[in-house]
C-alpha cells in the first residue's frame, strides 16, 4: 500500500490519564482470571470492568487518539464479513486490531479496544475491525467515529431487544447520516431498507451486492421488507437472491435497486465447503475461491470488498487472502470427535435459520440432528419466529433429532407441525446429556449436525473442547 493510505490509517498520541490506566490494568486482569478459571475469553468482562472504573474509556483509546476505525453491523453477516474485511486488509500490509469471537456488544467492543492496548494507553498501528450489534450501534458509534460503516442487511432478529425492523432502521440511519464526509458508508444494494439508508448524506458511498442472471432464492414468508422503503407499495423483483435480498424496483414511486460499485457476477457453490464467485469492483474483476459455503458468503466477500474500496486500499492480494479464511465457530464448522464428525450450523432468525437448512441441504443434510434453542437475553426471549423457519423442508430428511435448550418443548412442538414425527425426537433438556444422546446413536457413516442459537451452541461447543475434540472458540 502507498505510505499517502498508510499515513491516513494512523492515529494520533494523546496523554493517559491515572484513572484510565487504572482501568486498562483491571479490564486486562478481568480477562486473566476469567481465562485462567476456564470461564470464557474474557471478550466481555475486559470491557465491562473497565467500563466501570473509566466510562469513557473507550472514547479515550480510540476517538481521542484518532484511531482508524472500520465497523460492520446488521442482521446476518456481521462475524464472517468482520473477517473477510481483517484477512483483506491484512493481505494489503495493514495491522489488524479485530474483535474475531463476535463480542459486539458495547462491553464487547471495548475488550477489543482494551485487549490489544497496553498498558500505556497505545493501540497497534493499523485498524481496528468492529463487528457492532445492531442495536448497540448507536451507543458505540459516537465513542469509535468509524472511517468506514458496512451494513449487510436488515432482518427480524430478537424483537423484545430490538423492535420491529423499522426501529432498527432509524437507529442506524442516525449513525450513518452522522458520518462525516470524509467517512465511507458501505450499504447492501439489494436489501432496500439498507439501499436507501442515509440518502442524503454527503461523502463516500460505496454499494455492494448480486448481480446474477438467475434468481438464487424466492420470496417466502420469512422475507421481512418486501415493500418499498419510500412508498410502502409492493416491491417487483426481476431476481431474488436471498430472502428479501435482490434485484428490485417499485412500480409506484420508481425506487429501485442502486448501480453496484462491487458486484458478485457469477456465482458457484459447491457443497458445505467452498464458495466460487467473480467480483466486480472498480479496480478491475476478482475471481475468488472461499473455503466456506453460501450464497450469503458472496454477500459477505463483496461486503469486504467494499469497505477496502472505500477506503482507497488496494485488493493487490485479495484472491490469497479470501482463500484463507475459514468458517467463523459455529458456522458450519467441521469437527473431528473421536472419528465421528459433527458440523455446528448456528441460526438465529427466520433467514440465518432458512439460509442454513438451504446449505446443508445441498448434502442431503440433516439427517442425523441436535437442535437447541433458548431464551437467554443474549438469545432473546420472543421465539414466535420459528414459525417462519422452512422447518418443513428439512423435516423428510430427518431420520433421528435430539432437542434441547431452555426452549426444547417449544421447540418441539414446532418441529412436529413442520412434519417431524414426535417418535423420531427425543427432548433433553440439558445440553450435555443432548450431545451424549445424540452421539450416542449415531450410526456408523451419518455425521452430527448440531443447529442451534447463539447460547446453547456456545454450551455444547465448551463441552466439545473439554472432551479434546476442539479448541476455545474465541481462537477460530
Amino acid at each position: 500500500m502507498g505510505s499517502q493510505t498508510r499515513r491516513r490509517l494512523t492515529g494520533a498520541p494523546t496523554s493517559l490519564t491515572f484513572r484510565t490506566f487504572v482501568a486498562l490494568a483491571a479490564g486486562k486482569a478481568a480477562a486473566r482470571a476469567t481465562q485462567l478459571a476456564g470461564r470464557g475469553g474474557g471478550t466481555a468482562i475486559t470491557g465491562m470492568v473497565a467500563r466501570r472504573v473509566d466510562p469513557q474509556i473507550l472514547r479515550k483509546l480510540v476517538l481521542d487518539r484518532g484511531e482508524p476505525v472500520v465497523a460492520i453491523t446488521g442482521s446476518n453477516g456481521k462475524t464472517t464479513t468482520a473477517r473477510f474485511t481483517a484477512a483483506l486488509l491484512r493481505g494489503e500490509g495493514i495491522e489488524v486490531s479485530h474483535n474475531s469471537a463476535g463480542a459486539n456488544l458495547v462491553q464487547g467492543v471495548t475488550s477489543l479496544a482494551v485487549s490489544y492496548s497496553s498498558l500505556r494507553g497505545r493501540l497497534p498501528s493499523g485498524v481496528l475491525v468492529v463487528e457492532v450489534d445492531e442495536g448497540a450501534l448507536p451507543k458505540v458509534a459516537p465513542e469509535l467515529a468509524p472511517r468506514a460503516l458496512l451494513v449487510t442487511d436488515l432482518f427480524r432478529d430478537q424483537l423484545d431487544r430490538f423492535g420491529e425492523i423499522y426501529a432498527v432502521k432509524d437507529a442506524i440511519e442516525s449513525v450513518a447520516a452522522a458520518l462525516p464526509p470524509d467517512a465511507a458508508l458501505v450499504v447492501n444494494g439489494d436489501d432496500p431498507m439498507v439501499a436507501i439508508l442515509a440518502g442524503e448524506r454527503e461523502g463516500t458511498r460505496v454499494t455492494f451486492g448480486l448481480e446474477l442472471d438467475r434468481s438464487t432464492d424466492e420470496i417466502t414468508r420469512a422475507a421481512d421488507t418486501i415493500r418499498c422503503p419510500r412508498c410502502q407499495a409492493d416491491l417487483t423483483y426481476r431476481h431474488v437472491y436471498l430472502s428479501h435480498m435482490g434485484d428490485y424496483r417499485c412500480a409506484a414511486c420508481g425506487f429501485k435497486r442502486p448501480e453496484l460499485d462491487v458486484a458478485v457476477t457469477s456465482l458457484e457453490v459447491v457443497g458445505l465447503d467452498r464458495t466460487r464467485c467473480e467480483i466486480r469492483t472498480p479496480a478491475g474483476r476478482i475471481a475468488v475461491d472461499i473455503p466456506q459455503s453460501g450464497v450469503h458468503i458472496a454477500y459477505d466477500a463483496a461486503g469486504a470488498i467494499a469497505i477496502l474500496v472505500g477506503l482507497g486500499v488496494p485488493l493487490d492480494h485479495a484472491v490469497e487472502s479470501l482463500a484463507d479464511v475459514g468458517p467463523a465457530f459455529g458456522r458450519l464448522e467441521k469437527i473431528d470427535a473421536d472419528d465421528r464428525s459433527i458440523v455446528l450450523a448456528f441460526a438465529k432468525n427466520p433467514t440465518s435459520y432458512n439460509t442454513t437448512l438451504r446449505a446443508l441441504a445441498t448434502e442431503g443434510e440433516p439427517r442425523q440432528l441436535l437442535i437447541a434453542a433458548s431464551n437467554t437475553l443474549v438469545d432473546g426471549e420472543d421465539f414466535g419466529w420459528l414459525w417462519d423457519v422452512d422447518f418443513e423442508s428439512m423435516a423428510p430428511k430427518v431420520e433421528r433429532a435430539v432437542v434441547s435448550g431452555l426452549r426444547a418443548d417449544e421447540l418441539a412442538n414446532r418441529l412436529k407441525y413442520a412434519g417431524l414425527s414426535p417418535r423420531k425426537m427425543t427432548v433433553i433438556e440439558d445440553r450435555r446429556d443432548a450431545l451424549d444422546e445424540a452421539l450416542n446413536g449415531l450410526p456408523s457413516g451419518r455425521r452430527l449436525v448440531v443447529l442451534s442459537g447463539y447460547t446453547p451452541l456456545i454450551e455444547l461447543r465448551n463441552e466439545m473442547r473439554r472432551r479434546g475434540w476442539t479448541g476455545r472458540y474465541w481462537t477460530v
